[in-house]
């Protein structure tokens, strides 16, 4: 038998070439989800700013709730939005613990200035963890700053000049104390008991990040003004716990524990660089439900291809089976050669697909990486439990399929095999059938579950839906490819030679027709599905943002925000009517068992302004019942319906530092997709946001006011980086909030139908290639070379035709629950991505075909009929 399977091996190689490519691809897909879903599991990020503080006391970057009771009792966890915070006089309680030397706030904010780069702010104290040393003048006090030596001397400050600096906190002129380098810190051998190297040490002052993202260079103040000037008078970002001599890290560690108690995480090792990067954990957060969840359907999508190609290989070779039974082989003797087959093809394409797997895996997180969905310092983690599931799901799904398709051949009698090899089977047989209309039927019943439910959930169903009906359509695959020869084939029957012999064919050989379908179907359904998605949430935020802002002038900013007082102060400026600050943050919310994220506007001024700038489309309540103790809320009507509450009901929110409450609904709009799913007054989120500047201002005009000019003057308003523009101002941050989320749609699109396209191809060569028998008596019986490439080529656009169809049908069909559920709208592809994919697709088929037919037409008739023989 392993003789009999390396002479099938080598005398058909076309045939496993395409079970081989299948296999490759299959591995390299698994491979790359299996990568990130390792490396979300395992991401972390080595300390940098803390490489030399042993223990780091930060608050939990995670939300948590329980669900359930007792054995059933499960804890459900969401990365927070915003940058935790944690008490700063946690850090008295710490340093009167037995073995601390010092335990130091860690507090960073962005500061502007019209005279410096951007700058990071810091508590004066800071400076023994950054290794920082005043070379000139002395510490900061009360009204005075710190400033890097470098950036003060290029911008000609020096000791005793002031400087007038913007703050969360507000905007005040500055006596420069002195001047700071790390540098000389790192000669020094640090300050204080930090002994920071000269790699870290210039990490503080060149731009490593720190425990509030910030790069910039640190401009330190007084401790006693860094909690007012932050935003957050009170809390602090981290505390560095630094030892006394003689104590060890763990026993430090230990201790502070037990004084910090559960208000707290202590970090160490690598854990410190998740106080510095707090955002880690919505990073490994995405990480792990693309490697689980798009993982999960893109790996049975590699099975499901790799089963097809093996099945449509094994089904190529019926005529061989056959023969085999005819001259005496047993039925166990043909599975025992296909399943030799397998072993011997299997682990090889999986192997040479690792490599491709892993440097896909690679590009994606570094792309995640440069966009800011995960932290810099996190790198891919590979490892042998992707390879050997790659391997290991690729060999196992070519055995099965090639059992499976082997079955019925092998189990015919000798003397009726080769009958039956010849006549091709109508019907699909009856365990096809069942598990095919049990697939629609679970396409049908994902489909009204995704019609009642909202939000991301619906979008949850999505792959679900496509891979349940797309598993029918290769079940039923003889019925449906019967179906569409039958409709789609009626205008070829009314043309010349070509189209006569194409229709004639594609109703002869259904079997065959089904096996080039489904490919088909596949990248349309896939790709269909997720860029339509992606297309009804743009298309529908930015209808909702074009009706819904009726500012006339909007102010933004290039550089960390606009100051707080920016709202105040434009309203000061004349032909100005009404004036609204919106303060972009995030929130979580409660929908049952389970925490979803949501956009949370905090609006300044009087909420009845709001609708001068912004028309929400208030479905119940109102706006002007908002209050900015942080006891009420406005809810999209969308998300109310996930949250199952109502105006005058609470809903459980955690703001963007993890703070929880229990707002009233005082009213529900329908414009939140585009404009923002939560509203709350500015006071109430500013001291939760990671920093509390405005990421707009909204200004109305009074009636007759020249616009012009109230540009003009706002635009002299004085502010850092300060722009000045029309609504589009507004639709552009909000298009930027939704790049992320396109770009990964698309990227899954490429993905799987990048992948499924190289499976159409490699179905539609091998399919063709199989066709030499007949390709050779049609030119022995006198058909011409361009009539068989017109015949071919006609069939192949009715097979593209045919998979847009249906592919198109299952999408359509996948997203009107799906886009009910998210937007409340219909669905909506854009037209250049519709016309992109049926050119794709159709391109995709005449090429296929195309090249492998005139590798077939070469020759004469005599020689081809010939070397068939």
């Amino acid at each position: 038998m392993n003789g009999l399977a390396r002479a099938s091996v080598r005398f058909r190689p076309a045939s496993f070439a395409g079970t081989f490519i299948a296999l490759l691809f299959a591995a390299a897909v698994v491979t790359a989800c299996g990568s990130m879903l390792q490396t979300g599991i395992t991401a972390h990020v080595k300390p940098v700013r803390y490489a030399h503080t042993p223990v780091v006391v930060a608050a939990d970057p995670s939300a948590h709730i329980r669900t359930g009771h007792g054995d059933d009792a499960d804890t459900e966890t969401a990365s927070l939005p915003e940058q935790p915070r944690v008490d700063t006089a946690l850090a008295e309680r710490i340093a009167g613990v037995p073995g601390v030397a010092a335990a130091v706030p860690d507090t960073a904010f962005p500061v502007q200035s019209a005279a410096l780069p951007q700058l990071t702010g810091r508590d004066a104290a800071a400076r023994v963890i950054d290794g920082a040393s005043v070379v000139q003048g002395r510490a900061p006090g009360t009204g005075e700053v710190a400033l890097p030596a470098a950036t003060a001397r290029a911008a000609h400050l020096g000791v005793g000049d002031t400087v007038t600096l913007t703050a969360p906190g507000g905007t005040a002129a500055y006596r420069v104390s002195g001047l700071t380098d790390t540098k000389s810190a790192a000669k020094d051998g640090g300050s204080g008991s930090s002994g920071t190297s000269e790699a870290s040490a210039s990490s503080g002052a060149s731009g490593s990040s720190d425990a509030s993202g910030a790069t910039a260079p640190a401009a330190y103040f007084a401790d006693s003004a860094v909690g007012r000037l932050s935003g957050h008078p009170g809390r602090t970002d981290a505390i560095a716990v630094l030892p006394d001599k003689g104590v060890g890290t763990h026993e430090l560690a230990e201790r502070v524990k037990d004084a910090v108690g559960d208000r707290a995480k202590v970090r160490t090792g690598d854990g410190r660089g998740l106080a510095e990067h707090p955002e880690l954990a919505e990073g490994k957060e995405m990480l792990t439900a693309i490697g689980a969840s798009f993982g999960g359907i893109a790996t049975a999508t590699a099975v499901f291809v790799v089963m097809g190609t093996v099945a449509l290989a094994i089904g190529q070779r019926g005529r061989e089976i056959a023969l085999l039974r005819a001259v005496g082989a047993t039925p166990r003797q043909i599975r025992r050669t296909v399943a030799t087959e397998a072993v011997l093809v299997a682990p090889l394409a999986g192997a040479a697909g690792i490599l491709p797997g892993v440097a896909l895996a690679k590009w994606w997180v570094g792309q995640l990486v440069d966009r800011g969905a995960v932290p810099e310092g996190v790198t891919l983690s590979t490892g042998w439990i992707p390879m050997v599931a790659a391997v290991g799901s690729g060999l196992l799904a070519s055995l099965l399929a090639g059992y499976l398709a082997a079955r019925r051949p092998s189990k015919a009698r000798p003397s009726q095999a080769l009958g039956e090899a010849a006549v091709e089977r109508r019907r699909p047989g009856v365990i096809r059938t069942v598990l095919g209309t049990a697939a629609v039927a679970g396409g049908c019943v994902l489909s009204a579950v995704a019609a009642n439910t909202t939000g991301e959930d619906a979008a949850n169903v999505a792959l679900g839906i496509v891979f349940c009906f797309m598993v029918g359509v290769a079940f039923l695959g003889p019925v449906v490819a019967w179906a569409a020869a039958a409709v789609l084939g009626l205008p070829l029957r009314a043309g010349g030679a070509a189209s006569r012999l194409a229709a004639a064919n594609t109703r002869a050989n259904a079997r065959g027709l089904a096996s080039a379908i489904t490919p088909i179907v596949l990248v349309t359904a896939f790709c269909g599905t997720l860029l339509c998605m992606q297309g009804t949430i743009t298309h529908e935020s930015s209808r909702q943002i074009k009706d819904g802002v009726v500012a006339d002038q909007v102010i933004g900013s290039s550089a960390a925000g606009l100051p707080a007082d920016t709202a105040a102060r434009a309203a000061k400026v004349p032909g100005v009517d009404s004036v609204t600050g919106v303060l972009r943050t995030g929130a979580l919310y409660r929908a049952g068992g389970s925490l979803d994220s949501a956009s949370l506007l905090g609006v300044s001024g009087d909420p009845g302004n709001v609708p001068d700038v912004l028309r929400l489309g208030v479905k119940s309540g109102s706006l002007d019942r908002l209050t900015g103790d942080g006891r009420t809320v406005a809810v999209d009507s969308l998300l109310a319906g996930t949250a199952k509450v109502k105006v005058g009901g609470t809903i459980s929110l955690w703001l963007g530092d993890g703070t929880t409450i229990k707002p009233k609904v005082v009213a529900t709009y329908e414009r939140g997709l585009g404009l923002g799913q939560l509203l709350m007054p500015r006071d109430a989120v500013a001291a939760h946001a990671r920093a509390a500047y405005d990421t707009q201002v909204l200004v109305h005009d009074r009636p007759g006011a020249d616009r012009a000019a109230v540009q003009r003057d706002l635009s002299k308003l004085g502010v850092t980086g300060l722009t000045v523009t029309d609504r589009a101002g507004y639709r552009a941050q909000a298009d930027k909030d939704l790049e992320l989320n396109a770009w990964a749609n698309n990227v899954m699109a490429g993905v799987l139908g990048g992948f499924a396209a190289v499976a159409a191809a490699n179905t539609l060569v091998m399919t063709v290639l199989d066709r030499r028998r007949e390709v050779a008596l049609l030119r022995l019986a006198g058909t011409t070379r361009r009539q068989v490439l017109g015949m071919l080529r006609r069939e192949a656009l009715l097979v593209a035709a045919a998979g847009l169809l249906i592919g198109g049908a299952i999408a359509w069909i996948t997203m009107v629950p799906i886009a009910r559920g998210i937007t409340d709208a219909s669905p909506y592809l854009p037209p250049l991505t519709g016309i992109g994919i049926v050119a794709a697709a159709t391109g995709l088929g005449l090429l296929s075909t195309a090249l492998p037919a005139r590798a077939l037409l070469r020759g004469n008739p005599a020689a081809a009929g010939a070397a068939r023989e």
